[in-house]
């Protein structure tokens, strides 16, 4: 793979993930070595740390994450003040319906079922405390499921407490329909 395709692979993982990742995690997904990670990353450093980028590349105990520019954090604060001191919109009691009775779900899986783009859904859920990531060991993939909180809201010791929960949790057709059209999406 030529250097530069590495470092655009090194900037789309940082900005999809969306969490710190290590060093050893980039090193593996890209397939070299740990001080060419190194190499990278400053290298974005460089293209993005600067007070006219609203994007910044954070590194800290040998993990990287992409992050929103340190200056811009009371503005920031405050628009997520006001976005998350409202009620749940319908999408967004829709996808925590659907984490309610699929976790552990994807962010993949949860756009499949609903069919739209649920970063800004899923932000906001977490932001309130309904929800947490869940780290799948297999790979680099973030899944979701419901917080204590969520539970203590809805007066449930367990999601199996949920109406008709065993039934949508484990409902046949809509595992095979997610595993089909997430099959799919990868062959392209």
């Amino acid at each position: 793979m030529a250097e530069k395709n590495k470092m655009a692979l090194l900037e789309s993982l940082l900005f999809a993930v969306g969490k710190p990742l290590t060093i050893k995690e980039l090193a593996d997904f890209l397939d070299v070595r740990e001080n060419e990670v190194e190499k990278l990353t400053q290298e974005l450093e460089g293209k993005y740390n600067h007070p006219e980028s609203g994007i910044h590349i954070a590194s800290s105990h040998n993990k990287v994450q992409m992050i929103s520019n340190p200056a811009d954090g009371p503005e920031l604060n405050a628009y997520f003040k006001a976005e998350i001191s409202g009620e749940l919109t319908k999408a967004s009691l829709e996808t925590l319906t659907i984490i309610a009775y699929r976790q552990p779900i994807s962010k993949e899986e949860l756009e499949q079922i609903r069919g739209v783009n649920c970063s800004l859904i899923i932000r906001n859920l977490l932001i309130r405390g309904l929800i947490e990531t869940s780290e799948n060991k297999n790979d680099l993939a973030t899944t979701y499921v419901v917080t204590i909180d969520f539970l203590r809201h809805l007066g449930l010791d367990s999601v199996k407490d949920l109406p008709d929960f065993e039934k949508l949790n484990n409902d046949e057709n809509l595992a095979q329909l997610l595993q089909a059209d997430l099959s799919d999406g990868k062959e392209e």
